[in-house]
């Protein structure tokens, strides 16, 4: 993999944020990790998604209200996923160990495996942001490009017309593909992974097999192999989509910038706290339901900036890191509302679609 550094000598604009921010918790005497907020929404979530598979289980209805069951299921389990498992996983859940290590577990309870996750989340795509060749969020494939520098192939030229519809397969490929993929390969896009020990040998594939057997072996078994397939995809599309297009605000939108990894040694001119802003976009951070569904997502700065802070916080941070952003003379990306940001992506990726002169 290319070797990317930063310019982190004079780290003045982290350092001047973090003593405000440190000063802010100091202040209000409260810890950096969730609270009671967060809390809550697990008692709130976790109860919901179990109660809403019990009755599509065991509950005689009509095919249109289970599908319509399955959808709810699916934008459940997303936000199970956007504040427990992520918070977890960022070590931010709680200020226990132990209590981070069982909450990140919801991540293989999705389908998902969270020793992957966190490699590929917390390690590679928040220590590469937006940078081609090396964010694995931002891997070229032949169906999408997202940024300028990436290879430009003829199926491109529609992507902003099929985009979200390939967005919506996001859980059914991440669950049955690409955890797959880096497993047996073990590498994240061109990053090798750390080795992995027996424990998460067996949680890799015990997780798998009981996810297996939950949501495809029991409801098969219950319900019959159609209502289990129509099911099965009506969860996983609305999962796949809610999932994919808060990942996408966060960073391919207008105005946050790329890097190409050209070279094998390349050094960002930025310290790294100016990439992470520069790279990063929030959205509809007012609206006070989306902030309590994405998990704080939509302050995609602030957890850029501060992964170990829970994303309760992120609300007051805001105006700290604003306010920092304006003294230092660094753009801040943030979109007003969330149908902005999503104009500003699709905007962003049918642009992206047109043949460069050059290919």
């Amino acid at each position: 993999m290319p070797k990317v550094t930063f310019n982190n000598k004079d780290k003045s604009f982290f350092n001047t944020l973090k003593a405000s921010v440190d000063q802010y918790f100091a202040s209000k005497q409260i810890k950096k990790t969730g609270n009671w907020a967060l809390y809550s929404k697990t008692l709130v979530l976790a109860p919901a998604a179990i109660l809403i598979y019990s009755l599509l289980l065991f509950l005689p209805m009509s095919a249109i209200l289970a599908i319509v069951l399955c959808c709810i299921l699916g934008f459940v389990l997303a936000s199970i996923g956007f504040n427990v498992m992520h918070d977890a996983c960022h070590g931010s859940y709680s200020s226990k160990g132990w209590v981070n290590e069982t909450m990140a577990l919801s991540s293989n309870l999705l389908g998902g495996n969270t020793y992957i996750w966190k490699f590929k989340h917390n390690i590679v795509h928040h220590t590469y942001t937006n940078i081609d060749g090396v964010d694995d969020d931002i891997a070229l494939s032949p169906l999408m490009r997202q940024c300028e520098t990436q290879k430009w192939f003829p199926p491109h030229r529609f992507q902003h017309i099929y985009g979200f519809v390939l967005y919506a397969f996001t859980s059914l490929a991440w669950f049955f593909v690409m955890d797959f993929t880096k497993y047996f390969n073990q590498k994240v896009h061109t990053t090798p992974m750390t080795k992995m020990d027996t424990r998460e040998h067996i949680i890799f594939w015990v997780s798998k097999i009981l996810y297996a057997a939950f949501f495809v072996v029991v409801p098969i078994l219950v319900l019959g192999w159609l209502p289990w397939v129509i099911g099965f995809v009506a969860l996983n599309l609305t999962l796949g989509l809610t999932l994919a297009v808060v990942f996408q605000l966060a960073h391919v939108v207008e105005h946050t910038e790329f890097v190409h990894a050209s070279e094998d040694h390349m050094k960002i001119e930025n310290e790294f706290a100016i990439h992470q802003v520069k790279t990063t976009a929030n959205f509809a951070p007012r609206n006070k339901f989306i902030s309590w569904y994405v998990g704080g997502l939509n302050y995609q700065v602030e957890h850029h900036l501060f992964p170990r802070i829970s994303h309760i916080h992120y609300p007051e941070i805001n105006k700290i890191v604003k306010q920092t952003c304006q003294q230092f003379g660094i753009q801040y990306n943030e979109f007003p509302t969330m149908q902005q940001a999503i104009a500003s992506h699709y905007r962003m990726i049918k642009e992206l679609g047109k043949k460069p002169l050059a290919a």
